[in-house]
């Protein structure tokens, strides 16, 4: 079945244009959700905004949002103030400006989204601007109204598509120095590096996606079907090693670690 369009709009470079539809990449709908339920009846729980004063209900046409400027003094805006912001760019994607497609640190990107062009007349265009992209191993750098906010997005050309990033906000990045700048810098010695790079050796396998797989999800579904089934216990759920107090040593331990390695290779 094909997924729902998520948005649709034009995709502009100067002068330039083709109608777009674009949908997410990922998607968490196979994820076990849940209610809240009341335990006494059995009824789903409803949750609703009270005010912290007087202790009644807000009406959905009572709602607004506040900027906080003092200890409970805040200042109203309108949801027509704010859906004013940035409507340029609600349905186009205009094409600011192109950078090298390796100078986008993995830090920046936040979702993924697949770009393709929405009718044969447009898919010429789309196909010139995805194919300059890729012959000059660049990306896009363009403004986009997406999840309520307007957003930094990047293009990419990736095979007959081409995939949209939607960027970090600049304030929503660490550097990494205030994290790892007091880490020491001593130089490793080479025989535990030979060690860890044979170890790395034996763990080494091609990339499947199976290696992703969720095991808490796996473990809730086998409750609902016991469930289902009218029974009550649980699958056991084996105990967490504790974490080890003592001081090892490195040359040992992986020297073990290996001589372990190449015995599940030869039972394998």
């Amino acid at each position: 079945m094909a997924p729902h369009t998520f948005w649709k709009g034009y995709l502009k470079l100067s002068l330039v244009t083709c109608p777009v539809t674009m949908m997410p990449a990922t998607t968490d709908n196979e994820k076990v959700r849940f209610h809240t339920l009341n335990r006494a009846t059995g009824n789903r729980v409803v949750s609703e905004y009270i005010d912290s004063v007087s202790g009644k209900t807000v009406e959905d046409d009572e709602q607004v949002k506040g900027y906080q400027r003092g200890e409970d003094e805040y200042i109203m805006l309108e949801d027509d103030e704010l859906q004013a912001i940035g409507l340029e760019s609600t349905r186009t994607i205009d094409i600011d400006v192109f950078v090298p497609r390796d100078s986008i640190e993995w830090i920046w990107y936040d979702k993924p989204h697949y770009l393709l062009p929405d009718d044969p007349v447009g898919e010429e265009a789309f196909s010139v601007i995805r194919d300059a992209m890729a012959a000059t191993k660049t990306v896009g750098i363009a403004r986009l109204v997406l999840y309520r906010r307007e957003r930094a997005v990047m293009l990419e050309a990736r095979d007959k598509g081409i995939i949209v990033w939607t960027l970090r906000y600049g304030d929503e990045v660490r550097t990494e120095d205030e994290y790892f700048a007091d880490i020491k810098t001593a130089k490793t010695e080479a025989k535990s590096l030979n060690l860890m790079t044979e170890l790395i050796k034996e763990r080494t396998k091609p990339w499947d996606a199976s290696m992703l797989d969720d095991p808490v999800q796996t473990r809730l579904l086998d409750i609902i079907s016991a469930r289902k089934k009218g029974r009550k216990k649980p699958p056991k759920v084996e105990a967490q090693p504790e974490r080890p107090s003592n001081v090892v040593n490195i040359m040992d331990a992986l020297k073990k670690s290996l001589a372990a390695e190449s015995k599940g290779s030869k039972k394998r």
